[in-house]
């Protein structure tokens, strides 16, 4: 098994989706499925169910993950220790990110970071995407990790990962048993919501802009577990992107996909002022799938 493999796999296992999987590893389509063929082969079993809406990690396959990612942990350690042993950088880094991002763990990020770099002292703080740009732009952050807003193109911006929007709603909602649902179907319900300056409020709003339509927000929150708990009261429903939906604390609260096309993807992106020696530091560790968010425990 060779370490692009485990990669390619542990993605596709996440994503349960081989064009989601690929634009992680950015790699095409093709090469990931050709990975994925040539690992089952050297094991001698499939690894994946797969059907025409989704990708299933088979029992063999469920096996394998734990391993993957701990072979894949084991290889980023070492990575950090040789690069710690040869270059030691000081100084300040100033670190801002969206809470519950997915895509990227940044708190693993900051980790393997500071154990590269010990002498650097990071300056971390959470905040509401919108909030985060405005401090990159005037240098008060050096880079800032956000989701599901337009991005002025004065900032280096670099894409980490997309999910697509789904409703949550109470067990009880009208709309629970739904297979999809579009926005004009849920103007008449009540929302819990973030507040303005969080990327997913953003994003939904825009949703419901671009089609004309309006909706009641009755709850508006700063913190995505507080969000999960309201829905599960019966507050209302929520727009939120797929990894939310599939936290523990979400497990029992229906999901439902919205029609193709009604809403953008929850895109999370790094950006970064041109002017922070640091930063690529931090960003080139998002490039090693080690810190990319896992999936939910069920």
């Amino acid at each position: 098994m060779e370490q692009r493999q485990l990669e390619y796999f542990v993605a596709l296992a996440e994503e349960q989706h081989f064009t989601r999987a690929a634009e992680r590893c950015r790699v095409s389509q093709s090469g990931l499925s050709a990975a994925i063929r040539r690992l089952e082969s050297e094991l001698g079993t499939r690894l994946f169910e797969r059907t025409t809406r989704s990708v299933v990690p088979t029992t063999a396959g469920t096996a394998l993950i734990p391993h993957a990612r701990e072979i894949l942990a084991q290889t980023a350690a070492a990575r950090d220790a040789v690069v710690r042993s040869s270059l030691q950088l000081a100084g300040s880094l100033r670190v801002g990110s969206e809470q519950c991002l997915g895509s990227v763990d940044v708190n693993l990020l900051l980790e393997r970071f500071h154990r590269r770099y010990p002498a650097v002292d990071i300056q971390f703080m959470q905040a509401g995407s919108a909030h985060l740009v405005d401090l990159v732009q005037d240098d008060e952050l050096d880079v800032a990790f956000v989701g599901g807003i337009e991005l002025p193109p004065t900032l280096q911006t670099i894409e980490l990962g997309r999910r697509p929007v789904v409703l949550l709603c109470p067990v009880d909602h009208p709309l629970a048993t739904r297979s999809s649902v579009s926005l004009s179907a849920l103007t008449t319900s009540d929302f819990v919501d973030f507040r303005p300056s969080w990327g997913v409020r953003r994003l939904n709003d825009a949703a419901f802009a671009r089609r004309g339509l309006t909706r009641a927000v009755r709850c508006s929150v700063d913190d995505v577990h507080t969000l999960i708990d309201l829905v599960r009261r019966g507050l209302g429903i929520a727009l939120v992107p797929q990894h939310v939906a599939h936290k523990p604390e979400a497990r029992l609260l229906p999901s439902v996909d919205l029609t193709p096309g009604e809403s953008a993807d929850w895109v999370v992106s790094a950006v970064v002022t041109s002017a922070a020696s640091l930063a690529p530091r931090l960003l080139e560790i998002t490039e090693d799938p080690a810190t990319e968010e896992p999936p939910q425990a069920a």
